[in-house]
């Protein structure tokens, strides 16, 4: 692949990512209720998920799921549903003080796994990087299928990254909220409602 292409996909990439969609929200927000290590692997869960959509646009199935409006609609509301179950969670807790000291680690692999449910479970992410990759593949730069997960991985790279300095700063700003109990007391709302909102956008998103 010539430099400049894909020099042109890593600025479109970073752009993408750098908008406030759902990852980067959650990713934001579990490094304020925890630290920058939640974010973190959280992050390494939602680049694991695209890892699996990357794949899935390879090899064609997101064609097959685009075509199919059961299976769109099945994969659509098994995600839906699963973020509600998440943003109950977070309601239930809601109310009391959020504690900052070190979580077990079986906590931090429980955000991972929510990462990779969270993408997996979003039908749209596939038909993204369907959309997405064949603009920037050259067909005189040898097999489409090797570029296509070339320019996946090139994507799924910078997006940790991106997410990674952005728990990083996330962190920093709990230390302004641990001065506002008020605020503390209600950051699990917070997340409840964003969940919740990730939850409708997905349940109600078209192809």
């Amino acid at each position: 692949m010539e430099f400049d292409v894909l020099l042109s996909f890593l600025a479109v990439a970073v752009a993408l990512t750098l908008m406030p969609g759902p990852d980067l929200l959650f990713v934001m927000t579990q490094s304020v209720i925890q630290d920058k290590w939640a974010g973190i692997f959280t992050a390494v869960g939602l680049c694991t998920g695209l890892l699996v959509h990357i794949t899935a646009a390879t090899i064609g199935i997101s064609a097959i799921i685009y075509q199919s409006s059961v299976i769109f609609s099945i994969v659509k509301f098994a995600g839906a549903i699963y973020l509600f179950y998440l943003a109950w969670q977070a309601f239930k807790h809601s109310g009391s003080k959020i504690k900052t000291e070190s979580r077990p680690k079986r906590s931090r692999f429980s955000l991972f796994k929510k990462g990779i449910i969270m993408n997996v479970l979003n039908p749209k992410v596939s038909l993204f990087f369907l959309a997405l990759l064949p603009q920037f593949v050259q067909q005189n730069a040898g097999s489409v299928t090797g570029q296509m997960l070339a320019l996946g991985i090139v994507f799924m790279v910078q997006a940790f990254i991106i997410f990674s300095i952005v728990s990083i700063f996330s962190e920093k700003v709990q230390q302004w909220l641990l001065q506002n109990e008020w605020l503390m007391k209600r950051i699990n709302i917070v997340e409840a409602f964003l969940l919740t909102a990730i939850g409708i956008n997905v349940a109600f998103s078209g192809k």
